[in-house]
């Protein structure tokens, strides 16, 4: 449990409540600051997977808390994005989807985990995090820096993370009946 890489993706969890004290100021020295803790804590997902595979050091706890790690810090600062009060904001129906696409995942991956099974993230989700990592910096940012609107751009990244995320939640559900009917039929 008290791994490197474990100890990473609790560290993701571990910034949410400095994230979401950030964002309860609409100024853009605070956007700037939650952005750059986003950003930061989003590259350590990769090093803990880099670092659980370079010191064998895969887990079954690794496999699960890494994706609850990386779904908490996307979920919970969408949630504040479409909260704070600043303009323009993030559609919260926008959010209400990819929460429940995640959720819907979540669920899944419990399910097949009882029945010992363990269904790890696949390149479209690892794609889907990306762009939705893209996409919370630049809303995070928010403001024109350089003359670029980086809440366009955020919102850009998001919407095409969001078709990406119900493709791949199509494809989870799909290989999770596929393995249990299988396995049904054994």
């Amino acid at each position: 449990m008290w791994t490197l890489p474990n100890l990473l993706s609790l560290f993701r969890i571990a910034v949410i409540p400095f994230l979401v004290y950030l964002l309860t100021f609409p100024d853009p020295e605070s956007a700037l600051a939650a952005a750059a803790l986003f950003l930061f804590a989003t590259l350590t997902d990769f090093f803990d997977g880099y670092l659980a595979r370079r010191r064998s050091a895969v887990s079954d706890i690794g496999r699960i808390l890494d994706p609850v790690a990386d779904k908490l810090l996307i979920i919970s600062t969408l949630i504040m994005l479409a909260a704070i009060d600043r303009e323009p904001t993030v559609p919260a129906w926008l959010v209400v989807i990819i929460v429940a696409r995640e959720t819907a995942v979540t669920v899944l991956r419990c399910i097949a985990l009882t029945e010992g099974v363990v269904m790890e993230a696949e390149d479209l989700g690892k794609y889907k995090f990306i762009l939705q990592c893209f996409a919370i910096v630049g809303l995070l940012v928010h403001y024109d820096y350089f003359h670029v609107d980086f809440y366009a751009a955020g919102m850009y990244f998001l919407v095409v993370s969001t078709a990406i995320a119900l493709w791949s939640g199509v494809h989870y559900h799909l290989q999770f009946f596929r393995r249990f009917q299988r396995r049904m039929a054994d």
